[in-house]
């Protein structure tokens, strides 16, 4: 889906994909910890499932993390873990840990 800007809601600690009326379709939730950023779960809205808007979203989200550069990913939601071992370039500078 080529309409979905992707934001960093650091208020609500998650990471947000919208379309272009402002109509939100999904986002992937955060906690911030010592020297890593767990994602627990990522929701697409029903309504937006299998158009990309949840890889859109983890792309945009380990995009920003590799960007800092400060911190390493714990992936808890199989979505993100599922994404990252289709795109193995995110596991040299992330990582995916079961819980």
């Amino acid at each position: 889906m080529d309409d979905i800007t992707v934001t960093d809601n650091k208020e609500l600690s998650r990471f947000e994909g919208r379309l272009a009326d402002g109509t939100l379709a999904g986002f992937a939730d955060y906690r911030l910890e010592d020297g890593v950023i767990v994602f627990p779960h990522t929701i697409v809205d029903p309504a937006f499932e299998g158009q990309g808007v949840g890889s859109a979203i983890v792309r945009f989200a380990l995009d920003s993390v590799r960007a800092d550069g400060t911190r390493a990913v714990v992936a808890t939601c199989s979505f993100v873990e599922r994404w990252m071992q289709r795109h193995p370039d995110y596991l040299v500078v992330c990582r995916a840990i079961d819980s």
